[in-house]
């Protein structure tokens, strides 16, 4: 249902030209979690902001293409675009509270979606507002509260009954339990569940947690300074890893059974304003070699996808 080709995005900034996405290419099908993994600043919500032409004025799609059922959305017009946002794709931001109007009912904000989309009376909106309630777990009497006054649990709840009220085929989930503790995170990863077996929602989930993506994911693509360097069913991804990357973000994971301690990654990610020749990876690689640091890695693509010249 959605389809990526090329995507590139650059951001104006006082250092220079930062390239956030550079040539991604990722597919997602119909009732699929795709989880989107890597280090803060890797580019993953750039990545979600392009999808949905929600970058800041700084930033800019310079190259690609962005398919949501056959239809370049890039080029669409402001006013069609409309129509995809919250119609096809809706979004949850990192941290609820600041996509919620505090001077607004939540009742108010989560129909509003519904009125606009669908042209349907405050009446209908509110009787569908009831029903993303039931679904996501909130008391239909909080309706008529304002966002302060609920938990963050129940603010995260509230954004996902008004990404799912106009019923979007593909919900991109931005880091949606990083701000909750344990038991609140297991809770919304539950009704996340329920909902795609139910409605036969595609995610795209973007999280730098690896535990977190196992919880939900399908398939499993690791984005390393702007680039995608691997792509894998989740079962293969989280018994072998293949990008050293990968594997070194898995070993960083606390395990529960074992002696074995977590690891780490040695040094920065690169700068994306003048981003080094050959591997993006090589100057913190263990398995580095010359031609790393020749030539940028040929993706080998079979039934998973790595960029790394240890398999060529």
């Amino acid at each position: 249902m959605l389809t990526i080709e090329q995507l590139t995005t650059e951001l104006e900034s006082d250092a220079g030209l930062v390239r956030a996405v550079d040539a991604l290419d990722l597919a997602i099908a119909r009732g699929e979690t795709f989880a989107l993994v890597g280090e803060s600043g890797c580019g993953k919500s750039m990545t979600a902001l392009s999808i949905l032409r929600l970058l800041p004025d700084s930033g800019r799609v310079v190259a690609g293409r962005i398919d949501v059922d056959g239809t370049d959305i890039t080029q669409l017009p402001e006013a069609r675009m409309r129509d995809v946002r919250g119609r096809r794709i809706s979004m949850i931001f990192q941290e609820p509270s600041t996509s919620l109007n505090p001077v607004m009912t939540i009742g108010d904000q989560v129909t509003e979606p519904y009125l606009l989309q669908n042209g349907y009376s405050k009446t209908e909106a509110l009787n569908q507002a009831k029903k993303m309630f039931d679904y996501v777990g909130v008391p239909v009497t909080f309706l008529n509260r304002y966002a302060f006054e609920l938990s963050g649990g129940m603010r995260q709840r509230t954004a996902l009954a008004m990404a799912l009220i106009t019923m979007p085929n593909l919900i991109i989930l931005d880091e949606p339990t990083s701000a909750l503790d344990v038991l609140t995170q297991a809770n919304i990863f539950n009704i996340l569940k329920k909902l795609k077996q139910e409605l036969k929602i595609s995610y795209i989930l973007i999280t730098h947690d690896i535990a977190t993506s196992s919880e939900l994911a399908d398939t499993v693509a690791v984005m390393y300074a702007g680039q995608i360097v691997e792509v894998n069913n989740a079962i293969s991804f989280f018994i072998e890893p293949l990008h050293p990357y990968s594997v070194k973000l898995m070993d960083s994971v606390p395990r529960l059974r074992g002696k074995k301690e977590p690891d780490f990654i040695v040094g920065q990610p690169p700068s994306l304003i003048n981003p080094p020749s050959g591997c993006r990876f090589k100057d913190r690689c263990p398995k580095q070699f010359d031609k790393c640091h020749l030539e940028p890695p040929i993706i080998k693509q079979n039934s998973h996808m790595v960029k790394c010249w240890l398999y060529q």
